[in-house]
């Protein structure tokens, strides 16, 4: 078998890639030295910026397919019958902190879930718990910076995080969430996906549904204790990228069912609480799960770099049959994803190969831009409309229009009999065994009570006593404990 070639970016042969060419026996490096000068450009420019949010992730390959029959709700067609099998690729991030951070955390995990449908890529961008924070992206930035590192210390800062929540009463539910028993997962394949927000699906006849997903992990639900994420994080800061990557290879492929909650549309002005709140999940008894299929994943990527830092997700990628709710925070990401990907990869990072739509190809009159690999056929008009035969519109929309309330075009939720910030907080804390709120109080009491000022511990005290009382009192005793001690 014949050597391969190593060759320059222009595919020269390259002579000698162990000695720099120089003016003679340990003399000056010489500029005409073009693979040099190549080598160490190209180095200068490996990297792209990180993720601000979900920068340490994990992804692989797989396949979603439809076990139940859901088109009395969705005209999506990769929905549309059972049985049918659609190629999918996931990845599972922290969210708090950078690159080379450490997997086992206390940190949400993001669980986002790119669909190659027939018609066009679907991208399904959530979380492993069912709510967050915040409701409004006007929040979003100084979130973000509150739980990143501080400017001056050069780290996560409790007194940061926790003030930022006490100024922000709608987080308690997902802070009772985040500093419970799930807030650590085990692995990757041991945790729930959520698509948090809610979206709109739409049938073959127009009728409108709002619906929450749930994706329910087939190895069980484990999790990590504080003292053992920490053991963990120290011996393996790759923990969670290490098992994915090894259960793959050794043929143990993880797999999650796919339940969805529906609401017909007609229903949410009435419900007792806003719907689209991000805050707050639907209580099963009033709309319970329905399966709708099976997600596996079996390959993984074949390089990192390539396949999971670049892979984007956007929550504005719909396909017929599937559109947005008028929930705030996701009508925030709509923008702000896609534009967070023009910005790290350009505005050509769909045509990567990890981000591409498979069965269809896109077809649009987007043009030019850093590293365009479509080229325009020859003699296509650039523009819309044209006469001649270029891609047209169809007419028809994706989903159903969403109802605007009032008159300045926004849409304004309307009252709810039972609509605060803290009674689903209240009611988790309930739902927990003794031993799971004993470990949650002291979360919370190990977090707070490093907080130096005491009116941004009294703010949160209050929330807590305000979801449940008793959850207030422990965790108001907890932290005196700690503090006095």
């Amino acid at each position: 078998m014949s050597k391969r070639v190593l060759t320059t970016e222009s595919g020269a042969p390259v002579a000698d890639n162990q000695n720099s060419a120089s003016a003679g026996v340990g003399g000056p490096l010489l500029l005409q030295d073009q693979h040099l000068l190549e080598k160490l450009a190209r180095f200068n420019r490996e990297r792209i910026p990180e993720r601000v949010v979900h920068a340490r992730g994990s992804g692989a390959y797989g396949h979603f397919t439809v076990t139940d029959d859901v088109s009395d709700l969705t005209s999506a067609a990769f929905l549309s019958t059972v049985g049918k099998r659609t190629e999918l690729f996931t990845r599972f991030s922290t969210v708090a902190d950078n690159l080379g951070g450490a997997d086992a955390v206390r940190d949400p995990r993001g669980f986002a879930v790119k669909f190659y449908t027939e018609e066009g890529n679907y991208d399904l961008v959530g979380n492993n718990t069912p709510v967050f924070f915040i409701k409004d992206p006007l929040k979003f930035p100084d979130f973000i910076h509150s739980q990143k590192r501080d400017p001056f210390t050069g780290k996560q800062e409790p007194d940061n995080v926790w003030d930022f929540w006490a100024h922000a009463p709608e987080a308690t539910h997902q802070v009772t969430w985040l500093m419970g028993d799930r807030g650590i997962p085990a692995s990757y394949r041991h945790m729930n996906g959520y698509g948090s927000h809610t979206y709109q699906w739409t049938n073959a006849a127009g009728e409108a549904f709002f619906v929450k997903y749930h994706f329910k992990t087939n190895q069980g639900i484990r999790s990590l204790s504080a003292e053992q994420g920490q053991e963990l994080a120290g011996k393996d800061a790759n923990s969670h990228q290490t098992d994915l990557l090894q259960a793959i290879e050794r043929g143990v492929h993880p797999s999650w069912t796919l339940y969805v909650q529906v609401m017909p549309a007609a229903e949410a002005d009435g419900y007792r609480f806003n719907p689209f709140d991000l805050t707050k999940v639907w209580p099963h008894a009033d709309h319970p799960l329905r399966r709708v299929g099976h997600l596996v994943l079996d390959r993984n990527p074949d390089n990192v770099f390539a396949e999971v830092e670049q892979a984007a997700f956007s929550p504005n990628n719909f396909v017929p049959g599937i559109g947005p709710s008028p929930d705030k925070m996701l009508q925030g990401r709509l923008f702000a994803y896609a534009d967070a990907h023009r910005y790290r990869l350009g505005v050509n990072h769909t045509q990567l190969a990890v981000n591409a739509p498979r069965a269809t190809a896109a077809d649009n009159y987007g043009r030019d831009g850093l590293m365009a690999a479509n080229a325009q056929p020859r003699g296509e008009k650039n523009y819309e409309p044209n006469s001649y035969g270029g891609p047209v519109e169809t007419g028809a929309p994706l989903s159903a229009p969403l109802a605007v309330h009032g008159h300045t075009g926004t849409h304004e939720a309307p009252a709810h009999s039972k609509d605060d910030d803290f009674f689903q907080a209240g009611e988790l804390y309930r739902l927990m065994s003794e031993e799971e709120r004993a470990r949650l109080v002291a979360n919370i009491a190990g977090g707070l009570s490093q907080v130096s000022r005491e009116d941004v511990i009294e703010k949160n005290l209050a929330h807590f006593h305000a979801a449940d009382p008793a959850y207030g009192k422990r965790v108001e005793a907890a932290v005196r404990t700690l503090r006095e001690g």
